[in-house]
């Protein structure tokens, strides 16, 4: 079973990796929350264990993101934070199981296996689909309405994530992260740049538009409305 462990306290990581990959299972690690998400955005993991209090994006945001970006990985919520109504709103933030710090290891592992045997929310995709595009994450290709579309590596990159974001606005910031990986604005129109020229290749030589600008915002890729 692959986790990603989601953990600030150095102890606590290492003590969990360690025990899990004793137990036979693959453990990543992170330790800031925004790189925690994105990793489990990019991954396939079959758990996320996460700590709620953690640098750069705290546990409930994260789970809160990757449920509306469509990632059901089940998600154990492993903190100190342990009140009833903390416990409720982890569970109503979309995890699937909360435990309070200090643990018993043998707790932990018996409902990460739990967890585990849970049916899929949705299966694992490998082609993404918006309309008549379509996207093959293995493949690397991109068609629309059967065409393939010939795609530089950025703008493939550039493609997925405002794919896996259907419908919704992806911000300037959240495309610099996610396709460039910068946690800064540059100061550029890289965004604007890659933008215009995935827009002349997926939507200019067909009938319907799919990729919107968003005024003052970002951008949104949606089927017609």
């Amino acid at each position: 079973m692959r986790i990603l462990f989601i953990e600030d306290d150095q102890k606590t990581s290492e003590y969990v990796a360690k025990g899990l990959t004793e137990a036979g299972h693959s453990c990543d690690v992170m330790s800031d929350g925004r790189d925690g998400m994105f990793q489990a955005q990019r991954e396939t993991y079959d758990v996320l264990i996460i700590d709620r209090m953690l640098p750069g994006l705290d546990g409930l945001s994260i789970v809160r993101s990757l449920r509306a970006a469509r990632v059901g990985t089940p998600t154990l919520f492993l903190t100190s934070i342990g009140g009833v109504d903390d416990r409720v709103e982890g569970l109503e933030a979309g995890g699937d199981d909360y435990l309070v710090k200090p643990f018993a290891f043998s707790e932990l592992l018996a409902r990460v296996n739990a967890l585990s045997r849970r049916p899929p929310v949705q299966e694992t995709k490998t082609v993404l689909k918006v309309a008549d595009l379509e996207l093959d994450l293995i493949k690397r290709e991109a068609r629309r309405g059967g065409q393939v579309i010939e795609l530089q590596p950025r703008e493939f990159t550039l493609l997925e994530v405002l794919m896996r974001g259907e419908g919704r606005v992806m911000t300037k910031t959240m495309l610099l992260e996610r396709v460039w990986d910068f946690h800064f604005d540059p100061k550029t129109s890289v965004v604007e740049t890659h933008v215009s020229r995935l827009r002349a290749k997926i939507d200019r030589p067909f009938e319907a538009q799919l990729l919107h600008t968003v005024r003052n915002i970002g951008y949104s890729l949606h089927a017609p409305r």
